[in-house]
Order: C-alpha cells, then sequence, then structure tokens
C-alpha cells in the first residue's frame, strides 16, 4: 500500500530568479561538493522509489508542465533546478498529489512509487502523503507547542506509537533540533528561530516515518548559517530517506544533490503561454561539468535565467 506526511497550508510558487541573464554573461560554474557524486559510489542508473513517464501536468485547459520522465533514487538526493516558471515546484508537488489540493488540476503519463502507480484508483492521496513527506518554502509551524508539532502527524493518523515522547526525541534529534529544544518542548514553536523552525518542519515530517522528503525551497527564506545547517542536515538524512530537493540556489544544488535535473520553459506559438519542461537529468558533477544540451550549459553559467 502507497501510504506520506500530514502538512500544513501550501507555499507560495518560487518567483525569483535564478541569476540576471543582462548583467551575468558567463558566470562560473558552481563548485560541486562531496555530495555531488565526487566521494561515494553512485551508480550509472538510480535505483527508483518514484519514477515519472511522460508526465504532463494541467491547471485547467493550460498545460504547465510537458512529457517529464524522470527517476528519483533510493537513498539519494535529487535536485530540480531552472528558471522561473519551468514547473519544478509543479512536478515536485505532484509527487505526493499535493496539486490534488488546486481545482482544476490534473496529470496525464504516470507517476509511479515503488512500481504503484500514484494516480491509480482506489489510492488514497492522505496515505500517499504520509508516505511521501514535505517541506514547503516558508517554515510553516503550527500555532501548537513544540511537542505537539512533532505529535500531531502521529496523533492525526492513528499512527501506533509505543512512546510519544520517545517518537518526539527521535524525531528532533534526527533534525538536529533536540539540544535546541529538549528544555521547552512546551513552549511555542513560534519562538524558535527561522532555521530552528524549518528543521522543526522537517522533524515534524520525519515523525510519521516517510520513506521520501520532498523539499520546495527550503532555504529560501534562511539566512547562510541556517541554510548551511540545513544542507549538513540534508546530507545526514539521505542515509534514511529519499530527498527530492526544488531550489534555484544552484550553488546548493552542487553542494548537496547526488543527481540534478535542469528544467527550462518553453513559450507556445500564439498564446505565449510557458510550458516547463525537462532538459536534462544526470550525475550533478557531470550536470555542473559538462552538460550534455546546450541550454543547461548557458543556465550554470548565467548566460539565462
Amino acid at each position: 500500500m502507497i501510504s506520506t506526511t500530514t502538512t500544513a497550508d501550501d507555499a507560495p510558487d518560487a518567483s525569483t530568479s535564478a541569476s540576471d541573464s543582462s548583467s551575468v554573461a558567463a558566470a562560473p560554474r558552481p563548485q560541486v561538493g562531496a555530495s555531488g557524486g565526487t566521494d561515494r559510489y553512485l551508480p550509472e542508473h538510480p535505483t527508483p522509489v518514484i519514477e515519472c513517464e511522460n508526465v504532463d501536468i494541467y491547471y485547467g485547459a493550460f498545460r504547465a508542465v510537458h512529457d517529464v520522465s524522470l527517476v528519483y533514487g533510493r537513498h539519494e538526493i535529487t535536485a530540480m533546478i531552472g528558471p522561473s516558471g519551468c514547473g519544478k515546484s509543479t512536478v515536485l508537488r505532484s509527487l505526493n498529489r499535493m496539486n490534488d489540493l488546486i481545482p482544476g488540476a490534473r496529470v496525464t503519463g504516470k507517476i509511479s512509487y515503488h512500481g504503484q502507480d500514484m494516480y491509480g484508483s482506489g489510492v488514497d492521496p492522505i496515505e500517499v502523503r504520509r508516505r511521501i513527506g514535505m517541506v514547503f518554502q516558508k517554515p510553516n509551524p503550527f500555532p501548537k507547542s513544540i511537542y505537539d508539532n512533532i505529535a500531531y502527524g502521529p496523533r492525526v493518523t492513528g499512527m501506533k506509537v509505543d512512546s510519544m515522547d520517545d517518537l518526539v526525541e527521535e524525531a528532533l534529534r534526527a533534525a538536529a533540533l533536540w539540544d535546541e529544544v529538549k528544555d521547552k518542548l512546551k513552549q511555542s514553536a513560534y519562538g524558535l528561530s527561522g532555521g530552528q523552525q524549518q528543521r522543526l518542519c522537517i522533524a515534524r515530517t520525519i515523525a510519521v516515518r516517510p520513506e521520501v522528503i520532498l523539499m520546495d525551497e527550503p532555504c529560501s527564506a534562511l539566512d547562510p548559517i541556517a541554510t548551511a545547517r540545513i544542507e549538513d542536515l540534508m546530507e545526514d538524512l539521505r542515509k534514511d530517506f529519499t530527498i527530492i530537493i526544488v531550489t534555484h540556489n544552484m550553488q546548493q544544488a552542487a553542494r548537496v544533490a547526488d543527481r540534478t535535473a535542469f528544467f527550462t520553459a518553453q513559450a507556445a506559438e500564439g498564446t505565449g503561454d510557458r510550458t516547463g519542461q525537462l532538459v536534462e537529468f544526470d550525475l550533478t558533477s557531470k550536470i555542473f561539468s559538462n552538460p550534455a544540451d546546450r541550454r543547461t550549459e548557458d543556465y550554470i553559467s548565467g548566460r539565462f535565467g
């Protein structure tokens, strides 16, 4: 059975551009970090957890994304990069059926989880979201205590827990937050800093024990120090989870991702409607050092975006 995480309200769409093509002719390539395939073995092809096959995503009559085929690998970090409006977040939200909450949204093609059609008849989207959790662009703690934020998901889903106290501690430790909050678990989550709130949201996701964590620009509202902590956390979490991240920060993709998918948008003749499409998907080290498509080269070098 497909089973993801209870989440709060959806986050706003990304709207900032990755670079200014009018002022950057050929920016230096981001340096690929340790997670970019340089210090651990990665097979040529990922072991599939989620697969997209010829996926189109529509909002009413508007086709937002066209013909995406992509494999997200087990215990890997996959980054999706590209200019604003290229469909990265739309694809991400389709991976745990968050788009179901948008009137008129629909998916054609096939998105499968361990081979099971995620949009097939009889599949419960709540069960999908329990297994495939989501962390949004802005930290969105519930108006509850730190403890109750973590306990909320297990409680509302009826998850069997031997000790809620132990589960809360386990989730907070996994999110590298326990030592900072262990003496104030009954205090409001709103009293935490932005970076702490985002790690709390990650802990809340972990608490229902998903297999996959989706992250929609999780560091865009954070300062560099908080961003570095989240990136270090992703590196640790990869041992137990599959992580899929949307980011406008190419340096971040180069630092944390094992594989990277580059998307762009193409304007339709006549209407000018921009439809997102997958250009290239490969090991991060190859995407940033020797991309196969000129459009990828132009984007990562700052010629457009």
